[in-house]
């Protein structure tokens, strides 16, 4: 059987960096990819639950904003879980083994900015066009 899964969306909101009681880092995350259709039809917006452990979970948490692109890696996992309400509940998740940044974190200037590996200095990332129909949110 294989379980991998491969994603390119964008985050929806700011991670927030967990702890376990053993001290071990945790990320859950969403990121929105869009669906699109065939002709004629209005795409549609999946919205996938992600979580990352470790350092990975750290560096999600410290580099990344809401509204980045990014590239994930991992395999699904389905969990149940009670609700507050009593009632019984399963979510379907990507477990993460990477989460690539793939595009350069904006503002700030500080320390604390990634600058990924693959950029070439001679790609102006600035000056590609976006259309509005292209982001997912």
């Amino acid at each position: 059987m294989i379980n991998r899964v491969v994603l390119v969306g964008r985050i929806t909101r700011d991670p927030e960096l967990r702890k376990t009681a053993n001290d071990y880092s945790v990320v859950n995350f969403t990121i929105a990819l869009d669906n699109y259709a065939g002709r004629g039809q209005e795409p549609t917006t999946s919205f996938i639950p992600c979580v990352a452990w470790g350092v990975t979970a750290e560096n999600t948490a410290k580099y990344v904003r809401k509204g980045q692109l990014l590239g994930i890696d991992g395999k699904l996992q389905q969990r149940s879980y009670e609700r507050r309400d009593g009632t019984r509940a399963s979510v379907v998740e990507v477990i993460c083994d990477s989460v690539q940044f793939l595009e350069p974190r904006r503002g700030g200037g500080g320390q604390d900015t990634y600058t990924p590996d693959y950029q070439d200095d001679s790609q102006n990332l600035e000056t590609v066009d976006i259309l509005d129909n292209d982001l997912p949110f």
